[in-house]
């Protein structure tokens, strides 16, 4: 399944759209944006979240190039902590949580410098 949830300026979040999908290719993915454009979707996301499908990314730039991409912050951290000895995992889960919870630009900086300290 190919799904997209938009939120709003006030944090509401909504289905924009759900479908079927040939592996998250990107033909799969223009499917779905181009539908949305059609639908009346004309100005895109200024900022798209994924969890890094390469397909999703390529077709974003072909119909709405504009979006500024970022990674989904549970896939990256998945990733990261495959990379770290098991030991080390559990801490280092809060760490990086603390990251992208924190309240403000500072609060992640310091939290990513902690990590790293680490």
């Amino acid at each position: 399944m190919l799904v997209i949830i938009g939120v709003t300026a006030d944090g509401t979040k909504e289905w924009v759209a759900i479908s079927d999908g040939l592996r998250e290719s990107t033909e799969s993915w223009l499917d779905v944006l181009r539908d949305l454009k059609q639908r009346g979707l004309e100005v895109g996301p200024r900022l798209a979240v994924g969890d890094g499908a390469l397909g999703f990314w390529s077709a974003l730039e072909q119909v709405y190039p504009a979006a500024v991409h970022q990674r989904c912050w549970f896939h990256k951290m998945g990733n990261v902590l495959a990379a770290l000895p098991t030991s080390l995992q559990s801490k280092a889960k809060g760490d990086l949580q603390a990251i992208w919870m924190a309240a403000n630009r500072q609060d992640a900086v310091r939290a990513f410098e902690r990590f790293l300290s680490r």
